[in-house]
């Protein structure tokens, strides 16, 4: 299941040096010189009060992750993944797999030589022409860590289908407030490779589809629907009204997942890691099953354990 991570804990500057940490610098004569210690204006870097980059506080960039939303009450309206702007798009399995899919409108594709060479060679239908670029004109957009493979596509977000829209049918995947793009797109893979129907998430506190999330999805954006909802509970609600039997996956479940009754249709309600389900979740779930390791590590991270689940439950819904 889920690891539940300890809290981290604050940066520390026990490390600075003694003039840095409020002691007067001291010249050859021995005299203190004036501004350097800890009130003056020549403070180190690290010695400064810190601004809070990661969470948009004191003027540091924002946060990726979401923009939110408001829906009307008592009715699942699809939610843009993205408000301001085109998803960004690369790596060759997930721009091909873009171009490939009809519902996608694009606003522009980056290709260097190469990678539009290979584009010719295997006969991936171009709906927009493609920019002639170098590859530092890519990694300049994604940065210099990102696996690009020479290709970037910008394109509007897939439209949301409607929750009661979804065909009682096979699998689907509930996350609940995971927010790391790495493993919500490590699951859109695995969701694809196990042919679930569909995976929902909320509009709120759930990563945009787009940049790192689309790349470790590896094309799975556009192989799997996302339904974004508003209310977590209420979209549980609705799958059950439509026969859906909803099942939460943690740590302290009542029962092995593989010893759980299970039927199709079915969706598996996953946690986000450190947290779990939220109570309201636990209690909307018509079970909630534990997956039990047999050895000394008796927990996995989302991204493992939600591949390990849909192995287990729909191997047991294809017996049946």
């Amino acid at each position: 299941m889920p690891d539940r991570d300890p809290p981290k804990s604050k940066p520390s500057h026990a490390s600075v040096t003694p003039w840095s940490a409020g002691e007067p610098a001291k010249g050859p004569s021995g005299k203190e010189r004036p501004g350097k210690g800890r009130s003056g204006k020549g403070r180190r870097f690290e010695d400064r009060p810190g601004k809070d980059f990661s969470s948009g506080k004191g003027g540091g960039r924002k946060p990726f992750g979401p923009r939110t939303g408001g829906g009307s009450r008592g009715k699942f309206r699809p939610e843009p993944r993205d408000r301001e702007g085109p998803a960004i798009l690369y790596g060759w399995h997930t721009v091909k797999a873009a171009l490939e899919n009809p519902q996608r409108r694009f606003v522009r594709l980056l290709a260097t030589e190469n990678a539009a060479k290979r584009l010719a060679e295997e006969g991936v239908p171009l709906p927009i022409q493609p920019e002639p670029v170098r590859p530092e004109a890519i990694a300049a957009i994604v940065g210099p860590e990102a696996v690009h493979q020479g290709l970037l596509a910008e394109a509007d977000p897939l439209p949301s289908p409607d929750i009661s829209e979804l065909p009682a049918e096979g699998l689907v995947l509930v996350l609940d407030q995971i927010t790391d793009p790495h493993n919500v797109g490590a699951i859109l893979r695995s969701a694809a490779a196990f042919a679930v129907t569909a995976v929902v998430t909320t509009a709120r506190h759930s990563p945009e589809a787009t940049g790192v999330l689309a790349k470790s999805a590896s094309g799975a954006l556009d192989y799997v629907p996302i339904v974004t909802v508003t209310n977590l509970a209420r979209a549980l609600t609705s799958l059950k009204e439509n026969g859906w039997l909803t099942v939460g996956l943690d740590s302290a479940g009542d029962a092995d997942l593989a010893e759980t009754p299970l039927r199709a249709p079915l969706a598996l309600v996953v946690g986000a890691e450190g947290k779990g389900l939220r109570q309201l979740t636990r209690t909307t779930c018509d079970a909630v099953a534990r997956l039990d390791m047999p050895g000394r590590i008796k927990s996995l991270n989302v991204s493992n354990a939600t591949v390990l689940a849909l192995y287990v439950a729909s191997t047991r819904i294809a017996v049946k």
